[in-house]
């Protein structure tokens, strides 16, 4: 039977068995609503955030390049050469390092401006080589460079070859034709185990170095021992970019 007026209802229209607020239809409707005009106004300041993130990331990258190679400097080297290392392939990963012969009489003879285009030209070369491979290229100062590279076993020689042929062509700067030949020294991790891509990079460069007096001939390929070398070119330290951290 219908409650009669004036008479209390034992349950507030409002308010469940068990007290808890029962919350209106037209207040349940308009919830989602809510919901979506909060969330649709949060996306943009949202996409905002995400795309400032994504142009410090490249700000930060761009100041990590040499300017005038283009490439990467030591560190990204390292790390990148220490990513390829934990594959645990370490028959396929490689590190050379490659220093320019005749590049101080290019410049001696033709002026810096001259000089700065044989590294410009050089990096991107490197850079070239590096796109169609697991393998990145730095600069590590003056007229040396250095890559890290997965390589096929089977085709590794004959890859770096390519490459040693490729910065060997000649270049063309302001109506003169240039030759610069690079001495290029190779380590494979596998040759040097348990040892990180700093100790790796120390080997190269003792094998470019051994290329480049007349010691070895290249595809020289550098040996645990090299790696342990007590001086590089005259250097206890190493050569620049090449060498270890102080202990």
């Amino acid at each position: 039977m219908p409650a009669s007026p004036g008479v209390r209802l034992p349950h507030s229209a409002l308010t469940g068995e068990n007290g808890d607020p029962i919350m209106p239809a037209t207040a349940v409707l308009r919830q989602p609503s809510r919901t979506l005009v909060i969330t649709a106004a949060a996306v943009p300041l949202a996409l905002a955030v995400l795309a400032d993130d994504v142009r410090v990331r490249r700000q930060l990258h761009a100041a990590r390049r040499d300017p005038l190679s283009g490439l990467p400097g030591r560190a990204d080297l390292i790390a990148h050469g220490d990513r390829l290392l934990r594959t645990g392939r370490r028959d396929r990963v490689y590190v050379m390092l490659l220093d320019g012969n005749g590049f101080k009489a290019i410049n001696d003879t033709y002026g810096h401006a001259t000089g700065d285009a044989v590294i410009a030209i050089t990096g991107r070369r490197l850079a070239a080589w590096t796109t169609r491979r697991q393998a990145l290229a730095a600069r590590l100062g003056g007229d040396e460079f250095a890559v890290a590279a997965v390589l096929p076993a089977r085709s590794a020689l004959a890859d770096i070859t390519a490459l040693r042929e490729q910065l060997h062509q000649p270049l063309t700067h302001d109506g003169r034709t240039l030759k610069m030949t690079v001495s290029l020294g190779i380590a494979r991790a596998a040759d040097l185990p348990g040892e990180d891509t700093d100790r790796i990079l120390r080997a190269a460069d003792a094998a470019m170095y051994k290329v480049k007096t007349g010691e070895a001939e290249f595809p020289y390929r550098a040996t645990l021992a090299d790696a342990y070398t007590t001086t590089v070119n005259g250097r206890r330290a190493g050569r620049p970019g090449a060498h270890l951290p102080a202990a």
